[in-house]
């Protein structure tokens, strides 16, 4: 059984070796779609901030939607002090209650992070919660694809956020769809620190 089992797995790591040799890098930063309804969409983002700050790279997050909300990561990066952060939102879409100011709120968000897209200076950006501006038809999905567009070719950008838009899904490299199976908040938990925010 020993030896049957040997063989196998040489032929895997074989076979795999070979895909993984006629791999190519594409010589530009990815785009990467992280959405869906469960829990984790920026989280995960925040996991890839820490493995690009590992590699010494730099890195920049554009925040849409959580305005002042305290969280756990923004104080970790702000202790860190390696990672450039605009929080430009104003809050959840139902505690504005002003279609125009959350629309001018996404624009200068997204102004933003087209100009540290632009730059040259950043290896990755994060784009936390722009699906929700997409969405809710705060930015077009066409203007933010132009401005992906425009990037410097050495930046990569996480775009967040539920129900991203699905020609965003079809430009972007890696499409992410996080799915809820349980939720506390529907068992009436309300969000815990460090888990939740």
């Amino acid at each position: 059984m020993s030896d049957d089992h040997k063989t196998k797995m040489q032929e895997q790591q074989a076979a795999q070796r070979k895909k993984v040799a006629e791999l190519q890098d594409p010589e530009k930063g990815l785009v990467l779609v992280h959405t869906g309804n469960g829990k984790g969409k920026s989280s995960s983002a925040f996991g890839v901030i820490i493995r690009a700050l590992g590699w010494k790279q730099k890195v920049g997050v554009v925040q849409f939607i959580k305005g002042t909300w305290k969280t756990g990561e923004r104080q970790f990066f702000d202790r860190l002090g390696e990672v450039t952060w605009h929080t430009m939102g104003e809050g959840f879409t139902w505690d504005t209650q002003d279609r125009d100011r959350d629309i001018a709120a996404a624009e200068a968000a997204f102004a933003k992070g087209r100009e540290m897209m632009e730059s040259g200076d950043f290896d990755l950006i994060v784009m936390d919660e722009i699906n929700i501006a997409m969405r809710y038809d705060y930015l077009s999905v066409g203007d933010v694809i132009a401005g992906l567009e425009a990037r410097d070719k050495r930046t990569g950008v996480i775009l967040t956020g539920r129900d991203a838009k699905p020609a965003l899904c079809e430009y972007a490299d890696l499409v992410t769809e996080m799915t809820e199976v349980k939720h506390p908040f529907q068992a009436g938990i309300k969000a815990q620190r460090g888990v939740d925010f």
